[in-house]
């Protein structure tokens, strides 16, 4: 696939992440999957040093589908494809599970045991959609009371030992941001009146 990240790039990324010592990471830069194959990869690798359960949670199964499609590195694609569906994958020792914001697709990942969580890995979208609001739109407004505010990742914050979260122009309690040099801020130029970024690409372009 055209444009994905380098091979230099992606080991960097990995081995910046593995000697992070902090808990809970923030990724808050604009190119959602070229940081979903660094952070995914990076979950690959600790779960080869620490197996146990690892949880990919992601705003929604359409968000999920285009990270299948369009992560920046072919092995990210064909894991993410496989774990659609059933939401499990089994990888050497470890398990992966997929699951999205709404607690009812929770189900596989509730019961985990404490111990065996070792990381999970959270992806939020643009959308400015709160957790509530989408619990609305999946007819479990009788759920709305019982969770605050970000559930969707403090709840993963307080049972997992590790946390990878992207989001992009989000703050978010107790993380530690990390940014890659090689992702250049993105820079705005004026054409006829219209502003458009220098760093988009047709790939990021949905269709």
């Amino acid at each position: 696939m055209r444009q994905d990240i380098s091979k230099q790039e992606l080991y960097e990324a990995v081995k910046a992440l593995i000697e992070t010592p902090q808990k809970h990471v923030h990724l808050d830069q604009h190119k959602l999957y070229t940081l979903f194959s660094i952070a995914f990869q990076y979950l690959l690798f600790k779960s080869t040093k620490e197996p146990g359960a690892y949880i990919i949670r992601v705003e929604d199964s359409l968000l999920a589908e285009k990270l299948a499609r369009k992560s920046k590195d072919a092995s990210t694609r064909k894991f993410l494809q496989s774990l659609m569906l059933p939401r499990k994958f089994t990888f050497g020792r470890s398990t992966f599970y997929l699951d999205f914001f709404h607690v009812s697709s929770w189900n596989l990942t509730k019961d985990i045991p404490p111990a065996k969580l070792k990381a999970a890995l959270v992806v939020k979208n643009t959308s400015e959609k709160l957790m509530e609001e989408i619990m609305e739109d999946d007819d479990a407004p009788n759920e709305l009371a019982l969770f605050p505010e970000g559930y969707w990742y403090t709840s993963l914050q307080d049972a997992s030992p590790k946390t990878l979260l992207i989001a992009f122009e989000k703050e978010f309690d107790d993380t530690h941001p990390i940014r890659f040099d090689f992702i250049k801020k993105e820079r705005e130029k004026s054409l006829a009146g219209v502003k458009m970024s220098s760093e988009i690409t047709f790939d990021d372009i949905d269709e």
